[in-house]
This record gives structure tokens, sequence and C-alpha cells, in this order.
């Protein structure tokens, strides 16, 4: 490209031009460049703000906020509260035989009918078939981290769900047994406490707002390699996972299998969510991770904190989105709020005088923009609260009082009070420490024996494969009929100082044996009340 002379009016190239010094072409080059991206009045402001920069600055003021130069010294004061969760499922439990059509045990070669063979497989005692072996414990690894100095953790529901062994691990590698305190599957939060009596460091939710386009560093335990870090930015708010009606946040930092339960940080070390769920159409990380966010999350560990379970207002409706078309056929000014679309017997709506068809407009004050909305605002209410709930129906606004109830633990419970069937109250369950599980009577004609009705998930009693619903049929070879008589035994067996007790336990059609431990630590408690 030919330069034209600036000396010259008609712009022609001079015959003799004068030469450029190499400094000047560099300085042209840049100038011109810099002003052809229409950048060259930024030169000036540019230059002293990174001669200013110090050698050992993490972040730099920006006229948009703080921009981290690294996350290093963040890191360095969060990771320490970050665990790796361990947890054993299941265990000793006896798998179905299988038989082909023939009646053989599947997998035996096929062998004819007249053969000696025949009769000797077929006659086979069960116990000598493979099939029949004991199922052995399943394993499974999280990220949790730590909220208080005594040492209460949070998970995920699902990274601890069935779990009868679980152990946190901090970066120093050493292993601390946990106890579960409770979990909320709506949320797939749980609540564990480390059994020990140090001083742990910890962190704590934040309580600012997060913003599209914050930053977002996930500390956990991607495929039990712990202690891993990567960072990205809150991608959106208000995500529906189809997990209930609760919004989750959207980041696109690096999270994969195992990193459940971990922490969401923000650049002032606070929790802003935790990880939950990534999109994966392949199984690994493509940018797209929900966490639960820190304000839902704070709400529901409280809870579990001072009660071991999340109680949740309950309206006893099924419901539905209201669409242009539906506004219409209503007579409704604008599609919004929730279509009741069915009335759940024996629910807290069924005799309030809510009807089918009515549209849940605003709840108290509280408008109500669709039926996540509703649904999300109930359960913010105590159970036993009474709403007045606003509803569209014959052309006008009519207002109706709700006494709330329970949202039900179990999908089962739902179910029955779908089918007009009331929920059975569960009798009292007494609690046997010592085994590490509750107990309650049998239920139904001519039953036997003692039901168990929970087990502490870290328990003797849990890792040798007793469940709920398992029914004690003796204690030490005594027949019990009720929840007493396992007490009475048990104290039986205390007095002659021994470590285990001998359980006669049915589980489905078998009856087995099984010798349970005595907990230590709630023996030594009992004897400090007596004493």
């Amino acid at each position: 490209m030919t330069t034209p002379n600036p000396a010259s009016p008609s712009g022609a190239r001079s015959a003799n031009p004068a030469p450029v010094a190499p400094s000047r072409r560099r300085r042209v080059a840049i100038a011109g460049a810099v002003a052809g991206l229409g950048l060259i009045t930024a030169l000036p402001a540019l230059t002293p703000a990174i001669a200013q920069l110090k050698p050992d600055a993490q972040t730099i003021e920006t006229p948009y906020g703080r921009a981290p130069l690294t996350f290093a010294d963040l890191i360095e004061k969060v990771k320490p509260s970050v665990v790796s969760i361990s947890v054993v499922s299941g265990g000793n439990e006896k798998v179905a035989e299988k038989t082909d059509p023939r009646g053989l045990p599947e997998g035996f070669p096929d062998i004819p009918e007249d053969s000696p063979f025949y009769e000797f497989f077929k006659r086979m005692p069960k116990e000598f078939r493979g099939p029949q072996a004991p199922r052995p414990p399943s394993q499974a690894q999280g990220s949790g981290f730590v909220i208080s100095s005594d040492g209460f953790v949070v998970t995920n529901n699902h990274v601890i769900e069935g779990a009868s062994k679980i152990q946190v691990s901090f970066d120093d590698q050493e292993k601390l047994d946990a106890e579960l305190i409770g979990t909320d599957p709506r949320t797939d939060l749980a609540l564990l406490k480390i059994k020990s009596t140090k001083s742990f460091p910890h962190v704590k939710f934040a309580e600012k707002p997060v913003r599209v386009g914050d930053w977002a560093i996930a500390v956990g335990n991607p495929f039990g390699l712990g202690g891993t870090v990567t960072a990205g930015i809150v991608s959106a708010l208000g995500r529906d996972i189809g997990s209930g009606p609760y919004d989750f946040l959207q980041i696109d930092a690096a999270v994969n299998r195992g990193n459940s339960g971990g922490p969401t940080f923000s650049l002032d070390g606070e929790v802003i969510g935790v990880n939950t769920a990534i999109f994966s159409p392949s199984g690994g990380n493509v940018g797209i991770a929900f966490a639960v966010p820190a304000k839902t999350a704070l709400e529901v560990i409280e809870q579990l904190k001072s009660s071991g379970k999340v109680s949740r207002g309950w309206l006893g409706v099924k419901i539905q989105n209201v669409d242009d078309d539906t506004a219409a056929a209503l007579g409704l000014p604008g599609a919004k709020g929730a279509l009741v679309s069915e009335i759940t017997p024996n629910g807290p709506a069924a005799g309030s005088g809510l009807k089918v068809q009515d549209t849940i407009l605003q709840v108290n004050e509280d408008s109500i923009a669709d039926s996540r909305d509703l649904a999300r605002k109930i359960a913010d209410y105590a159970p036993d609260t009474t709403v007045d709930v606003k509803v569209w129906r014959n052309n006008k606004a009519e207002s109706v009082k709700v006494k709330l109830g329970m949202f039900p633990g179990s999908p089962e419970e739902i179910a029955k009070l779908e089918e007009g069937k009331p929920i059975e109250k569960k009798s009292e369950n007494t609690s046997l420490e010592l085994l590490g599980l509750s107990v309650g009577p049998v239920t139904g004609d001519g039953a036997e024996g003692v039901a168990i009705t929970e087990v502490e998930p870290s328990s003797d009693a849990a890792e040798k494969g007793l469940r709920a619903g398992d029914v004690i049929v003796q204690v030490q070879g005594e027949t019990v009929g009720k929840p007493a008589d396992v007490a009475r035994e048990i104290a039986k067996v205390q007095e002659l100082g021994r470590s285990a007790v001998m359980l006669s336990v049915k589980s489905q059609d078998r009856t087995r044996f099984v010798a349970v431990q005595l907990k230590k630590d709630a023996g030594k408690d009992k004897a400090k009340d007596k004493g």
C-alpha cells in the first residue's frame, strides 16, 4: 500500500520521500492500529493503572467491581472447610435366586432331563448356590462443607441416602466418622455432625444475593480426587430443574460426579450455593451445573439442625399453570395464577371451600404468578397456619380461608391421600439407643414380634443389614411381643457384662440370627444419668 506524502497537497507520491526512522515507524503503526480500534483515548488511562499494581495484589478494582488476578488467597481461606464424604450403603442382603424355565438355577449348563446330573443340580441346597451369597456393601463418594466450629457439615441428600456408615475427610486425609442429623429430599440437602470434640474451620452462607455474571468458585471431590477447585461465573438464576418448586442457580464452573454436596463460593469466601446436579448428555462436565441457592439452603439447614426434619405447609391440591387460552375461557384479565385441577381427599383444602377450577390468584398479601410460585409460597408457611386464599370463580374474585396441613413426608403418604385413604398415625416408637434403632408394635392380625421402625445409619445394626420393617422375634432366645420386652432383655445382657446381643430377626419370609454390638458411648451416658 502506498503512503501519501503529507507535504503534497495533491496526495501524490513524492519523488524524494523523507526516510522515517524505525522507532517512528513503530510509533505510527501502534497509534494507527489503536486509533482504528477506537481505543486510542484509553491509552493514557491504562498505563498508570497497570503501573500501580502491587506484586502481591489478588484483585484489581474495575468500573464494574473487583476482578481476580488469582484465586489463591481465597482458596487458602475456604478450602480447609471443604470435606470429602465416603459412604457405605447396604451389605449383608441376600440376592434372590434366579431360575430358568426348567427350574434349574440360572447359569447352569443345558443338562438333559434324563441325565443323572439333572436331579443333582435341581436338588442342590440353596446355600451352595452362588446367587445366595451376601451382597457386598456399596460405596459412594461426594462432597460437603463445614458450617460451624463444632463440626456440622452440609451435603446432598442423594450423597448419603441409604448410608449405613458415613465418614468425612479433610485435605490432610484424616477420616472422621459422622452421624446423620436430618435430610430434606425436596431440596436434596442433608446435615451431618462429625463425631469429634475438635474445633473445625468453617464457612458461612452468603447473605447478599448473587447476580448473573458474578464469579463462582466450586470446591469438591470429583471422581474421588478430593480438594479440586474450579472457577466460572453464575450463568443464570431461578432455574427449574424439575425437582419440586424450588429454584436453582446455574453455574459454568466445572462440576463432575463427586462434586455433589460441595460448595460454590463468591469472591468474599461465602457459600452462594450447594452443588447438586449437572446437565450432561455424556455424564461429564459440559459447563452447566446447578446449585441450591444460599438462602434456600440456610432456611433448610436451620430446621434440620433444630429438629432433624423440615416442616412445610401443604394446601392439598393439584394445580396447573394458566395460559392465555385458559385465561380467556375463565374470564381472567391475564394469564396468571394457579388453576386447581384436583383436590386431595382428606387434605387441608378438602373441607375449606376451595373447588376444582378455582384459580388461585393470591395467598394473604402475596400475588401468585404460576403453579410453582404457589407451591413455593405455601411451603414457606408453617403447618397449621390459616391463610386467606383469593380465588377467581364464576367471573369474580372470592376469598377462602384454609388451615394448612403438613406436607406429607413420602410419596406413599401422598398416594394414600389421593386415593381417599387417611394417613395412619404412627404409634409411639421406643428408642433402643444401645442398639442404634427404634422399635414399635407389629400391626396386622396374628402378627408376632416387635417391628424395627428406624435404624441409625452409622450403627452396628445398620452395618449388620437391619432395616426398618424387619421384625425382631426373639432376643437372647426369649420371645418378644412388645418394645418393653426387647428393652428388658437388653438390660439383662448389660447386667451380664456382655458387649453384644443376639437377635432373631424376620426379614420378609426369612428368619436369621444377628449379633448386634451394644453402643459403648450410649452405655456410658446411661451410667452418668444414673450416677
